[in-house]
Order: structure tokens, then C-alpha cells, then sequence
């Protein structure tokens, strides 16, 4: 017995979508929650010029936004096409968007936010006598201007946001969630623009007021009032310029690093951003003084030509593409490595080189080699992995020998002035911690983080300038790639000869290495190859070889380093300290962890309770 035959569905016709529906599917992409709509509204103030935006918000934003500035305005001729969709003053032909130096330049932000709120523009330009208005109602029609009384500048009122797509405004959580989001977006801006005045009003209560900073000190009380005065404290401020790139802003010391990526800003061209590339940089740069499961925090400003920089990748704008992302990746990497080696006890908290070029980074790696650690001895001593025979007797005795020249502890009740920056040596305590007393007060120095840490850095030096030694492989190791990794290793040759490897392909997804370093020839090649791979299909560099011969030389200065309840003689306390002043990076040990804290007279005082 035979079916009937199935009716099948009639076939879908292609139909333009309304204006509506284009400008709601828009808005799903550039307005997630209110605090969206307040950084697209600020873009387009700080766009308009404006030297002083407010901002005031109920229920969290949901009820409503209003954002008042003192910019340039619309002209009444352009109203019509305020909230058209694809309508911008910021760029009109494809030269403009390959060199957009406007942070908004789509032309979706306001009918997106218009067309799933209730929104009214009020507006007035130097051009014209009168101020304007046009409202929306999250449908497709949009008043006339009407004429209203209004100073130069622009103001928008968002209303009822999400009060026609009750599926979106199911999403978002409550209005103290939702405004703490849009409070960070509002700081994250005001850290772009030091020269405008912002303030943010939530339920009729000032929440943040910040005037225009125009000096350096202005400056820096608003970094320290968005991101902590305690970071301020912990910052170094950074200024590097090479190649039409100039990098500046502040970076927290690794001792103030944090557990989550919380204090982390990074513009672009006065625009803020989150990249991945930018990220890695970063935190390469930290590799061997941050403590592991910790994120670095930073400020930091990148200013380079537009036209290297592609803003249009994505409608939110947080995301950009660099032409030369592996130039750009490795000129954060060696500013921000050379900050962070350069810090000395008695460093001043602003470094900075101009026109320095990224081969000066790399040479200055090398320049603290010690005068009883050569290359020579290096390769005696650490060639075998398995035995590592370190003995701190060598050091100690440069440290004796050091002390005889110089100047007694006494030197210190004479004159505090000339104490060096971490004093002089005045007792071991339990054999772990030196104690020493400078111009501040009390020095604690943890004596095997502190000697491990230069015995670090000097194993490291002597290895720069031998640089990478490789051994042929017996058995050459095979591995099994795709298409794109197997070109790798002819695309970056220069790469992998660097870090000591031979590596060919012998078929279209089949890679053989012939040749490894030395000091990892008892490591987990393929799975080092593959990380390498990995980093250099991403971001176009990679470290992986560095921080693992890093590792493995942190753990043979681990076994090096004087251990506890190991006594000392003042003069080699003393030749310690002095090397940690001349060491970079000598404020953490290979792990992260602090080498010395200091406590001032206050501090003391405080401990005691005098002048209470």
C-alpha cells in the first residue's frame, strides 16, 4: 500500500529586511547591556571635540542614559541622518578607513541604539543660531527637527532600553551589575583623554568626577584614582620610542601583580583595545619575574601610524589588526623586559629611552656579566644536565674578597646620605634573612631568593653571549603536523636556526627535527616544537625556547644560591647587597617573589606606637 505524498513547505523567497530589523540585528552586536551604549555615545563625544561630557544614568542605565557634551554639535542639515544607518561625518571613502584616526567611523552606533530604546537628540553647532531636536521610538520612523533651547554641544537620552526586545532585557542582571559595567567603561575612556573633564551620575548621586588633567601630576592622580593609589606607587613610568612606534604609560613592578587581568588598559591611538597579540607581549616581558597564576597590571599607550593599524575588525572596536604584528609584538616585549631589568633598588620610578632601536634591547641583556662567572665556566659546569655541581664556596669568597674594599657599616652613623640604597648588613636572622639599615630605615633581604636571582641573571648573560649551543640528534624525531605548520619551519629558517634547531619537512604533514639545543636535548622535544609552531602560526615570534632553557637554568641557579641556615660574615652580607643593586630585575627572585622589603621609620615608629 502506497503513502501519500508529503506536502513539502513552500520555498523561502530572498526579501530585503526592513530598516528595523536590520538596524535590532546591528544592535545585537554593538549594544550588549547599557554600559555598550555609553561607550559608543562617549566615542562620538569625544569625536565631536568635546572638553567636558556628563553622564547620567537611572536603574542602572536600563531607565534611562542622558550624555551631555560641549562639542562641535550637528548641524540642522544633518539631522535627517543622525539615526540612518551607515551615516558618519568621521570618513567618506576607502583611503579614510585605511588611515580612521575617529574612534567611531561605522555609522551604526546610534540607529542600533535607537532602534531598541527611546531616544531623543538635542543638539546645537557653532553654526547655528538655533539648537535642534529629532526623536526616536525604536521603529522605523524618526521626527522632524524641531527647535529647542539648547547650548553648543550635543545631548542624547536613551530611554527604556531593550523595552521592545524583551528577550534581550531578560539578559541583562541587576542594575548594580549592570551600572558597576558601565562605571568601568566610563573609567577605561576617561584613562584615553586626560585632557577632558568626565562626570558620571547614577540615581541623582555623583558617582565620578574627574576635571581636565593637562599636567603630569594631574595625570597621575587620575591613573591613580581609576586603577589605586597603591599602583601608582608600585608603577614605573615607561617611555620608549622606535620606528615611528611610541610606547609610554605606566607598568605596575612585579610585585604588584594581581590574580585576576583586573588592571590591565592598553590603547591604541587614543583608542582602547584587547588583543591577544598585545596581551602575549606583555606578558613574555614579565616571564621570569611573575609570580605563576598572576597577571601583571599596566597603563600603557601605543601611538603609531593609522594606516598599520586595521580598526575594522569587529563593530564593538576592541579588536585590531596590526600590518606588522610580530614588529609590534616584539617592540613591547623588549621596552617592557628592558623597564622591568633595568629597575634597581636605586632607580628612580621613571625610566625610558628615546630612539633607541630594538637591537640596543637585546644587547643590553648581556651587559652585567659578572667577573667570576664566565662563558667558559658556564659550559664546564652546567654542560650536564643530571649532575650540577654548584658550589657556593666560589661566590662566597668573591664576596670576601669584594668586602675588603668596601666602606665599614659604620659609615651610616656618620652619614645616612651615603649609605648605598640597600644599606648596610647589620645582622642574619635565622640564617634566611639579611638585615640591613639604609637612609629609610630597615632593609629585609630573603639571602637565598636574593643570591638565587643573580646567579640567574649572570648564568643567563654568560649564555647570551655564547649563545644557543645545538647537538645533532641520532634518530631524528618525527612529528605530525597539517599543511600550514609543515611550511613553518622554511617560512621563520632565520627562527629556528636562532634557537638552536634543524627542523625539515619530508612530506606535506610530516616534519623531522635533526637538531636541538643542548641544554634540552633531555626535554619533551615534539612537545616543545609544537608550542614553537604554535606561537610563530599565531603571533609570528615565540619565547618558548628561551623560557624553557630560562627554566632550566632558574633551577640550576635554585641549586647554585647560598641556602638557609647557611651563616654569613658581614662583609659577605654586605657584597650580596651590593650585587643586588647592580643585577637587573634583582627585586624578585626566578619565581616572582619578592628579594627584599623595605620598612621606613613611620613604620617602626607605628610598630611601637610611638609619637601616639
Amino acid at each position: 500500500m502506497s503513502s501519500a505524498p508529503t506536502q513539502s513547505s513552500p520555498q523561502p523567497r530572498i526579501h530585503k529586511l526592513s530598516t528595523r530589523l536590520a538596524n535590532q540585528i546591528a544592535a545585537g552586536e554593538v549594544v550588549e547591556r547599557p554600559s555598550a551604549v555609553v561607550k559608543e555615545l562617549l566615542e562620538n563625544s569625544l569625536d565631536a571635540g568635546a572638553q567636558n561630557i556628563d553622564i547620567e544614568v537611572e536603574q542602572g542605565g536600563t531607565r534611562l542614559i542622558r550624555l551631555r557634551d560641549d562639542g562641535c554639535g550637528i548641524v540642522k542639515d544633518d539631522f535627517s541622518l543622525a539615526l540612518s544607518r551607515h551615516a558618519t561625518s568621521k570618513i567618506q571613502s576607502f583611503e579614510d578607513l585605511e588611515g580612521v584616526v575617529s574612534l567611531g567611523f561605522r555609522g551604526e552606533a546610534l540607529p542600533s541604539i535607537s532602534s531598541v530604546s527611546r531616544m531623543q537628540i538635542r543638539s546645537r553647532s557653532s553654526d547655528d543660531e538655533q539648537a535642534w531636536q529629532v526623536t526616536g521610538d525604536g521603529g522605523d520612523s524618526v521626527s522632524k527637527p524641531e527647535p529647542v533651547a539648547h547650548p553648543q554641544g550635543t545631548t542624547i537620552e536613551v530611554r527604556d532600553l531593550f523595552f521592545n526586545t524583551p528577550a534581550r532585557r531578560k539578559f541583562l542582571r541587576t542594575d548594580k551589575t549592570e551600572f558597576s559595567h558601565l562605571e568601568k567603561v566610563v573609567k577605561r575612556i576617561s584613562l584615553s583623554r586626560f585632557d577632558v573633564g568626565f562626570t558620571l551620575r547614577h540615581n541623582q548621586r555623583v558617582v565620578q568626577k574627574l576635571r581636565p588633567a593637562k599636567s603630569d601630576n594631574d595625570r597621575q592622580q587620575r591613573v591613580a584614582h581609576v586603577c589605586g593609589q597603591a599602583f601608582m606607587e608600585n608603577a614605573l613610568a615607561i617611555d620608549f620610542k622606535v620606528g615611528g612606534m611610541h610606547l609610554w604609560g605606566w607598568v605596575a613592578l612585579p610585585t604588584f601583580s594581581r590574580s585576576q587581568a583586573d588592571l590591565q588598559y592598553f590603547y591604541v591611538n587614543g583608542r582602547m583595545i584587547r588583543d591577544k597579540l598585545v596581551t602575549h607581549g606583555i606578558r613574555q616581558a614579565y616571564q621570569d619575574v611573575l609570580y605563576h597564576g598572576r597577571h601583571p597590571a599596566y597603563v600603557l599607550y601605543l601611538e603609531c601610524d593609522p594606516a598599520v593599524v586595521d580598526v575594522n575588525v569587529h563593530p564593538t572596536k576592541h579588536e585590531v589588526r596590526f600590518r606588522e604584528g610580530r614588529m609590534v609584538h616584539d617592540f613591547l616585549f623588549r621596552s617592557l623586559h628592558k623597564a622591568l631589568a633595568d629597575t634597581r633598588p636605586a632607580d628612580d620610578v621613571v625610566v625610558g629611552v628615546q630612539g633607541a632601536g630594538l637591537s640596543s634591547f637585546a644587547d643590553s641583556a648581556a651587559t652585567n656579566v659578572t667577573k667570576h662567572f664566565s662563558t667558559q665556566q658556564f659550559a664546564s659546569r652546567y654542560g650536564q644536565q643530571s649532575n650540577i655541581p654548584l658550589a657556593v664556596r666560589e661566590q662566597l669568597q668573591a664576596y670576601q674578597t669584594m668586602a675588603q674594599s668596601m666602606p665599614s657599616a659604620e659609615l651610616t652613623e656618620k652619614d645616612d646620605s651615603l649609605a648605598p640604597p640597600l644599606g648596610y648588613a647589620i645582622a642574619q636572622l635565622h640564617g634566611v634573612f639579611i638585615l640591613a639599615e639604609n637612609a629609610q630605615g630597615l632593609v629585609v633581604v630573603d639571602m637565598h631568593a636574593a643570591h638565587e636571582r643573580i646567579t640567574y641573571e649572570r648564568m643567563k648573560a654568560a649564555l647570551e653571549g655564547e649563545g644557543v649551543k645545538s647537538q645533532p640528534l641520532l634518530v631524528p624525531i618525527s612529528i605530525s603536523v597539517n599543511e600550514a605548520e609543515a611550511k613553518l619551519p622554511e617560512t621563520f629558517a632565520d627562527v629556528f636556526e636562532e634557537l638552536g634547531f634543524v627542523v625539515e619537512a619530508t612530506s606535506p604533514e610530516t616534519l623531522a627535527v635533526r637538531q636541538v639545543p643542548s641544554l634540552l636535548r633531555e626535554s619533551d622535544i615534539e612537545s616543545l616544537v609544537r608550542d614553537v609552531l604554535s606561537d610563530l602560526a599565531t603571533y609570528g615570534t615565540t619565547q618558548r625556547v628561551r623560557e624553557a632553557i630560562n627554566k632550566l637554568l632558574g633551577t640550576m641557579a635554585c641549586h647554585g644560591s647560598v641556602r638557609a641556615n647557611r651563616m654569613l660574615t658581614l662583609p659577605e652580607m654586605n657584597a650580596l647587597l651590593r650585587d643586588m643593586e647592580n643585577t637587573e630585575r634583582s627585586g624578585q627572585c626566578n619565581h616572582g617573589r619578592p628579594t627584599w622589603v623595605q620598612l621606613n621609620m613611620d613604620e617602626l615608629d607605628k610598630l611601637f606606637m610611638r609619637g601616639q
